[in-house]
């Protein structure tokens, strides 16, 4: 006898969907996020994947958008209590470099090259007002935005190319292959350019 397959929700099957998804971009990439390789994993049809996404493309769009969601989500938990544990900027930058090193670097940069935008705007709104707020009254906003856009590039980039970088400069081995280094060295210069006064207050430069 063949034990009955249990009914999903529209969104129990989407949810499924993305994290099998998900699953297989952090494990290899881009290529291999299939809709006949997704299914498999959730236990659909090519058909029932298709019948919630449309397609490859609609579904790696959604995957983005997936891996936004999750990036939110893991700031908003970090950043409930990050200043009052002492705002400490490596573990912000870090938190940004998790979730790029599970895919979704390769990913955006594949869309993007594709043609597809996200009109959204403002996903990373909460790190930038947590950091401005601890900067002196009058200091520039939009050099706060600017400063978290240069970090967010970078941190999408480090899983593509970083190695590569870091050797067109020069380093070798180890050294060129350290994520670990590079995030440490961003976090010292979001202090330097945020926090570099000498009583410990946060300078407008």
């Amino acid at each position: 006898m063949t034990t009955p397959r249990a009914r999903r929700t529209p969104e129990e099957a989407r949810r499924l969907i993305l994290d099998a998804a998900a699953s297989l971009l952090g494990e290899s990439g881009v290529a291999a996020v299939q809709m006949r390789a997704v299914a498999a994993r959730v236990g659909m049809t090519d058909a029932g994947v298709a019948h919630h996404f449309g397609n490859r493309e609609k579904l790696l769009a959604e995957l983005l958008r997936h891996g936004g969601r999750r990036l939110r989500d893991a700031l908003r938990d970090l950043l409930a209590n990050w200043l009052d544990r002492g705002a400490d900027l490596l573990e912000l930058v870090e938190a940004l470099h998790d979730l790029y090193r599970n895919g979704y670097g390769e990913l955006a940069v594949a869309l993007h090259a594709a043609g597809w935008r996200d009109p959204g705007s403002g996903m990373l709104d909460p790190v930038v007002d947590a950091l401005h707020r601890l900067r002196p009254p009058g200091s520039s906003l939009d050099d706060t935005r600017l400063a978290v856009a240069a970090l967010h590039q970078a941190m999408a980039m480090e899983a593509l190319y970083g190695s590569d970088f870091r050797r067109s400069a020069g380093l070798t081995g180890a050294a060129a292959d350290d994520s670990a280094a590079q995030v440490r060295w961003w976090a010292r210069q979001l202090h330097l350019t945020l926090v570099s006064t000498e009583d410990g207050r946060v300078s407008d430069t």
